[in-house]
């Protein structure tokens, strides 16, 4: 009994200081969601901004592939401090380039590669420091610090506006942002060393194909393939959120003051709730929130009050979803395989929120912002049908059993 309280201790003070870094290096994720309205001050459009976006999913196939060998030879503390340089170049080089071309391409794959690295090894971390039995909800708060950084950067370039600076300033001020935030990763690697090995080795970070495939075939597939999904989503809605606003007269801060205010609130007030309870029905509740928040973006926003609800309401949905299948993705793995689950479930995620921005981006110049929210729907009913079949097939199995 006295063993565990100066470990509980111990895993709680560095994940304080880990969850700030995490916040720190979110900013610059979220400052891309200004892109759009930067690239179409200068001349640009929508398809010109999410192929920028796009960009980073092509660098982060090769960060989520290889963060697991640098963690084996830097380790995870010292691999993140390095993504963070790589982001503060790329938001460095967002807020000097503000035209569409090969240099602002370079940018977007730096930002693919700081960005990845960083998004796999965070819950990796999580995993070495805490024990299985708490993982779940502490997902949950560093998904929110996360979640917090990336709401932050667009709320940067709406103040910035409001004080009678360039929108290219929320660029800086990310660039800062992501070079304190390596240096808390550089500080906190001894403290992160010695909680691992209070907490108990784990698995070999490495992702091979036979590794792969062996997850693939697991429970944890169902996970991966929603976070897939759930990022396109988040990613489309992201995005291209400036341009939704100006189409509809209102301002974008509302929606992600909303998003991130539902997020963090649920994450640190309901997230302990969530976590006792049953995943597959907090999975399905949470995905059909998701498609309610989608119907209320094509059909009730019609004022503040209503667009500032629809965000609420999305982030409630896709900030928890996130939490509940992140601990499936974790726990259903097989078997000695539960890092090589986190990096796949990080790739999925990749493509759904880099890869879906390009095809969003070309979707909204050809036709429109009704008929993106239209495909965006049709996505968010395929998220929830996975969390319904499987909560069929599982009452089916149940009741043979029984029989």
């Amino acid at each position: 009994m006295s063993s565990s309280a100066p470990a509980t201790r111990t895993s709680n003070g560095v994940f304080g200081l880990f969850c700030l870094g995490s916040y720190l290096l979110s900013v610059s994720y979220g400052t891309t969601f200004l892109l759009a309205m930067m690239l179409s001050a200068h001349g640009g459009s929508e398809s010109d901004a999410g192929t920028i976006i796009s960009a980073a999913m092509v660098s982060t196939f090769a960060a989520v592939i290889f963060s697991g060998h640098l963690t084996d030879l830097f380790g995870a503390p010292k691999s993140i401090a390095a993504g963070a340089v790589l982001l503060a170049a790329a938001c460095l080089g967002f807020a000097n380039v503000q035209t569409f071309g090969v240099a602002a391409l370079l940018f977007g794959l730096l930002l693919g590669l700081g960005w990845g690295v960083f998004y796999t090894l965070g819950p990796i971390i999580v995993a070495m420091i805490i024990e299985p039995a708490r993982r779940v909800k502490y997902f949950a708060l560093l998904s929110g610090s996360m979640m917090t950084g990336i709401g932050t950067g667009p709320l940067l370039g709406r103040a910035s506006e409001a004080l009678g600076y360039p929108v290219e300033s929320a660029f800086i001020a990310a660039t800062v942002a992501s070079l304190l935030g390596g240096l808390a990763f550089v500080l906190i690697g001894p403290k992160i060393k010695e909680q691992s090995a209070i907490v108990g080795p784990v698995s070999v970070c490495k992702i091979t194909p036979r590794a792969a495939v062996t997850v693939l075939r697991s429970k944890a597939l169902f996970a991966i393939v929603m976070v897939g999904l759930g990022g396109a989503i988040f990613g489309g809605l992201s995005s291209f959120q400036t341009s939704y606003a100006t189409l509809n007269h209102l301002d974008y801060s509302l929606f992600f003051l909303g998003f991130m205010s539902a997020a963090i609130s649920c994450r640190l007030f309901i997230a302990g709730f969530i976590v006792k309870r049953d995943p597959y029905w907090m999975a399905c509740a949470l995905t059909a929130m998701i498609v309610l928040s989608v119907l209320m973006f094509m059909f009730s926003v019609t004022s503040s009050a209503t667009y500032v609800l629809a965000a609420v309401t999305l982030g409630v949905g896709y900030g928890l979803t996130y939490s509940v299948i992140n601990g499936l993705a974790a726990n259903e793995a097989p078997a000695g395989h539960t890092s090589q689950s986190l990096v796949l479930f990080s790739l999925a995620y990749f493509i759904g929120v880099f890869g879906f921005p390009w095809l969003a981006g070309h979707i909204i110049v050809s036709y429109g912002i009704p008929t993106l929210l239209s495909i965006i729907l049709l996505i968010a009913l395929c998220n929830w049908s996975i969390t319904a079949g499987r909560l069929l097939w599982r009452t089916r199995t149940a009741t043979c059993a029984n029989a």
